[in-house]
């Protein structure tokens, strides 16, 4: 299979409705979103969907998240209630998903077997014309092969999906960088399934019972099931070794220049300790304060690292505050818990 890029915006009316055609005749097509890049399968088709699954290499008990157009369009395939619609008044379009109790007309394929949905509708104004444009809600996961660190540029999907996607419609670099925050909710209650740029502070402004769970910042339980994408004991992980260093109790530029005499690593740096170094690989993620920054380039450094072919790389273990609940959550997974430092070694 030939795979087809189109630089696209929202007015890129042509290569939208192909797009379109596309995923109404049950194929894949990988689109921006604002989070990350989605492969976005017709959310109504269950051999379309369980084709998402094969395309990435997926465990089919990994539950995909659908995305609408308009909030109220949740309303077709799951049980809604006043919660939500304070929340979609708050958050939508842009980086929330929620999970409520589905209706029988989304597979399971598209629910891993389970009796809710994930919905999202995406700000990124070139996913949302396409789903108007298919009329269907459109099933969509990271555009990567599983486990990897999740694509931010169409050339990330194309060097994981090209010769498997006919189609990849790219939009730029994505705005937020990983990928949206993940709720489930009851009339009167939220519990944070994966954190993202929807902090834990802004829900609790919208919801007294907010509760996170404690598969955000440590490992699913044996036999535990995943509620929500993200929630594997490995994921977002690029092909080396990756070590976090909690900076409280070690100090990390002279340990990594340390290491690099020792093996062939790459530093993950504030862009304040640039300076410090001489040698060494090193992959800026950004100012020690800027979260948003950290966060757009986290996905787009991992995969760098891959390209350099180091075999090992070290970075700052990073807070549990405010938005960088959503860069921790996605490191600790990538590193499989390997934090040095402290009481873990």
């Amino acid at each position: 299979m030939k795979t087809e890029v189109f630089r696209v915006t929202e007015k890129s009316d042509i290569i939208l409705r192909r797009a379109a055609e596309l995923i109404c005749s049950g194929s894949l097509v990988g689109i921006p979103t604002e989070t990350v890049y989605g492969l976005g399968a017709n959310a109504f088709d269950r051999d379309a969907c369980l084709d998402i699954f094969k395309a990435k290499g997926r465990p089919a008990d990994n539950p995909l998240i659908v995305h609408i157009a308009e909030p109220e369009d949740a309303e077709k395939i799951a049980y809604t209630n006043s919660l939500y619609y304070k929340l979609a008044e708050r958050f939508m379009p842009g980086p929330l998903t929620v999970i409520m109790p589905k209706r029988d007309i989304i597979p399971d394929s598209v629910t891993a077997g389970l009796d809710t949905v994930a919905i999202r509708c995406p700000k990124n104004k070139v996913a949302n014309q396409l789903i108007r444009l298919s009329g269907v809600p459109i099933a969509a996961p990271s555009a990567n092969r599983s486990g990897m660190p999740s694509p931010t540029s169409a050339s990330h999907v194309f060097k994981d999906m090209d010769g498997i996607i006919p189609m990849i419609l790219d939009g730029g670099e994505c705005e937020v960088g990983v990928e949206s925050t993940v709720i489930s909710i009851t009339e009167d209650s939220i519990i944070l399934l994966r954190p993202g740029q929807v902090t834990l502070e802004m829900l609790k402004e919208i919801c007294d019972n907010v509760t996170v769970s404690s598969a955000v910042t440590e490992e699913l339980k044996p036999g535990e099931k995943a509620l929500s994408p993200g929630m594997k004991y490995k994921h977002y992980a690029p092909r080396a070794d990756l070590y976090l260093v909690d900076d409280r109790y070690i100090d990390f530029v002279s340990f990594t220049k340390e290491k690099h005499r020792m093996e062939k690593c790459a530093v993950m740096c504030y862009d304040e300790e640039i300076e410090k170094y001489t040698d060494e690989i090193l992959l800026p993620v950004g100012g020690e304060r800027d979260i948003k920054e950290q966060t757009k380039r986290l996905f787009d450094i991992l995969r760098r690292a891959d390209d350099m072919g180091v075999c090992t790389i070290y970075a700052h273990l990073p807070s549990k505050d405010g938005e960088a609940l959503a860069i921790y959550n996605r490191m600790i997974r990538a590193c499989a818990h390997r934090i040095l430092g402290g009481e873990n070694g």
